[in-house]
């Protein structure tokens, strides 16, 4: 199952997300949510953020850009499971990184779901959108 699609749920005052209807069977079994580049969340499937753990694990200490991103991947990682409603909690930590208080972006991405701050995703949005249309492969 890939994710897809774009939903504007929001926070609750206890930082819980409410994860689209469409997702939740799949995230059931657990979820890894962590930074993202951009100043994204990225919610992993626990079973595909362990594939991405291993694949990073592969790659040389003695590579700089290999150290860092696993870093960044590992150290705001927070794992949990959907409740029966399905909501995750959004920790604090990351509410801050990402600039998220109430209201989200939530995107599917392929294997993946990322949340984002309705402004920053905006912004990104209209320049890959440019970017998209400009696309041209010879």
């Amino acid at each position: 199952m890939f994710f897809m699609g774009t939903y504007t749920p929001k926070l609750d005052e206890k930082g819980r997300l409410f994860l689209p209807a469409k997702f939740r069977e799949r995230l059931a079994e657990g979820v890894v949510v962590t930074q993202g580049q951009e100043n994204c969340l990225v919610v992993w499937p626990e079973d595909v953020f362990m594939t991405e753990a291993q694949r990073a694990q592969q790659t040389p200490l003695t590579s700089r850009g290999a150290r860092d991103y696993a870093r960044v991947l590992f150290a705001g990682a927070e794992q949990s499971s959907p409740d029966k409603q399905g909501r995750i909690v959004i920790p604090p930590l990351l509410r801050a990184y990402a600039g998220i208080t109430k209201d989200v972006v939530v995107i599917g991405v392929m294997d993946r779901i990322e949340i984002w701050e309705p402004d920053r995703w905006t912004e990104y949005s209209t320049g890959a959108q440019a970017k998209f249309a400009e696309l041209d492969e010879d």
